[in-house]
């Protein structure tokens, strides 16, 4: 297992476009604004937050899962070998289009390897009794 560090998310939210919420033409991804008297780029008290440096994780911490992991996506069994040296540190996932026959396989190959699979019950189905 990768070693455990306390993962803390500095702003979680999403940060709205400037007027999103008052017009039905503007969607609210975020564009920085840019006109010379816009109150959300003069950084207003009251008005909407912009984007910036200081909300962003810590770098020992950033992109990984909470079990401490950092992720892998596969597509196929052969792509686990890829991590097998480093184990303790990724967690694989099957990637979304794989077929049930492809994450049989995988499930068996990380089983073997010892990988952690983060997805590895996704879409199975219950065995029928004979």
């Amino acid at each position: 297992m990768a070693r455990k560090l306390k993962i803390v998310k500095k702003k979680r939210n999403h940060f709205p476009r400037f007027e999103s919420d008052k017009l039905k033409t503007v969607k609210p991804s975020w564009r920085k604004p840019r006109g010379i008297d816009n109150s959300c780029r003069r950084k207003y008290r009251g008005s909407l937050l912009m984007p910036k440096i200081g909300y962003g994780s810590a770098r020992k911490t950033r992109y990984r899962l909470p079990d401490g992991h950092y992720k892998f996506v596969v597509n196929n069994a052969h792509e686990l070998e890829m991590i097998m040296m480093h184990s303790k540190k990724y967690a694989a996932e099957i990637a979304h289009g794989c077929s049930v026959r492809t994450r049989k396989l995988i499930r068996q190959r990380a089983a073997e390897l010892g990988i952690h699979l983060t997805n590895g019950t996704a879409r199975l189905r219950k065995q029928e009794a004979h």
